[in-house]
């Protein structure tokens, strides 16, 4: 799982996390070195932004079939437009505008398709990648933790999930969520913070609801 989607990254994420993103400033030259026909330069973008994406992709659409095709069209409209590609913006906001209207594109298909309404959505939760250095023990608080966060992501609202993926998982800044899903400023850093706060009291209930009791006197007493 990222380490960014973390429990602690939840409940510690506040004004100063909303408003910072992760900056690759080379990512533009090494999509204009592509474009020029330097291939180790898509690949080195590929294997930077892969893991991300997919992540993106798989918790909007909560289906894993259809993330990996959204997944394969996303990074075929990155190669389709290398040569009229503009360093206009950072390449992250470039590479999940394109994910954002492949999935929007998706919706509007699966909304005027019977096919795609018969279908029932599959829950799939991410592989946790395991060490040799991580006992039973740690593997299985990680799983539950994740499952936890997946859960909680999946009850948000749309609006405030794609919000919150966008920046956890796209790296982008308010501004570049606002203009990406073309709404205000403002609307974009309430989405976020409704996201922010609505996982951590989800998680808090899940926390509290998962920690076992002892009763002192008949009265019970949660064990910290």
């Amino acid at each position: 799982m990222n380490a960014t989607l973390t429990l602690d990254a939840v409940a510690t994420a506040g004004d100063a996390g909303i408003v910072t993103a992760m900056d690759r400033g080379d990512d533009s030259s090494l999509m204009q070195r592509y474009s020029r026909g330097d291939m180790a330069a898509f690949t080195m973008l590929y294997e930077r932004h892969k893991g991300a994406l997919y992540r993106y992709l798989l918790r909007l659409t909560k289906r894993r079939d259809v993330a990996d095709d959204l997944f394969q069209e996303v990074w075929a409209r990155v190669v389709a437009s290398r040569a009229r590609y503009q360093p206009l913006a950072r390449f992250s906001t470039f590479l999940f505008s394109i994910a954002h209207n492949c999935f929007i594109d998706f919706c509007r298909r699966s909304a005027s398709s019977p096919t795609a309404r018969a279908l029932d959505v599959e829950e799939h939760g991410e592989a946790l990648a395991e060490s040799e250095h991580r006992g039973p023990e740690r593997v299985a608080q990680s799983e539950q933790v994740a499952e936890r966060l997946r859960s909680a992501l999946e009850n948000l609202p749309e609006e405030q999930r794609e919000a919150f993926l966008l920046h956890e998982e796209g790296g982008l800044s308010l501004q570049e969520i606002a203009d990406l899903t073309r709404v205000g400023m403002e609307t974009a850093k309430s989405r976020l913070r409704y996201a922010l706060a609505k996982l951590r009291q989800s998680l808090a209930k899940e926390r509290e609801a998962a920690e076992p009791a002892i009763t002192v006197a008949g009265a019970p007493w949660h064990t910290r």
